[in-house]
């Protein structure tokens, strides 16, 4: 980074089980993307991204955050829930794989795509779990002009 210190940092608080607000804070990001002149490739990184992660702490844990910085060469995105963890990351990661329940597939969600599509969308991912205190995404873009 050429600067160490982000132009803008905002955290949004993630609710467990409150599908009535989720994604809220990711199209908050992308609109705030796109007032500050991101590239639009970048928005929809991000975007999805950010979608993909709160989703994931509504769906999966007991609530946690979303934390983004933006600098101007990359974008961080941090994503850090309470519990439960996850009790095989490498079996997370793979495409198609959920633990959601039936009654969260029956509303659309838990396809099993959410860290798969994280990692995509990163230029960095990093993913640290523990069982019974919670799971840190971290994800990066650079800002390629």
């Amino acid at each position: 980074m050429k600067n160490n210190k982000p132009s803008i940092k905002q955290t949004f608080d993630i609710s467990a089980g409150n599908f009535s607000v989720a994604g809220s804070a990711s199209s908050r990001i992308k609109n705030m993307l796109k007032r500050i002149g991101i590239d639009d490739k970048i928005i929809r990184r991000v975007a999805v991204a950010t979608y993909e992660a709160e989703m994931n702490i509504a769906i999966h844990s007991h609530g946690g955050t979303l934390c983004i910085e933006i600098f101007p060469d990359v974008i961080i995105i941090v994503a850090k829930d309470k519990g439960p963890g996850i009790k095989n990351v490498a079996l997370a990661m793979e495409e198609g794989y959920s633990t959601a329940t039936d009654e969260i597939r029956a509303m659309g969600f838990g396809a099993g795509m959410g860290l798969p599509n994280m990692k995509k969308c990163s230029d960095e991912f990093d993913i640290q779990s523990t069982l019974g205190v919670g799971t840190r995404v971290e994800m990066k873009m650079y800002n390629k002009e």
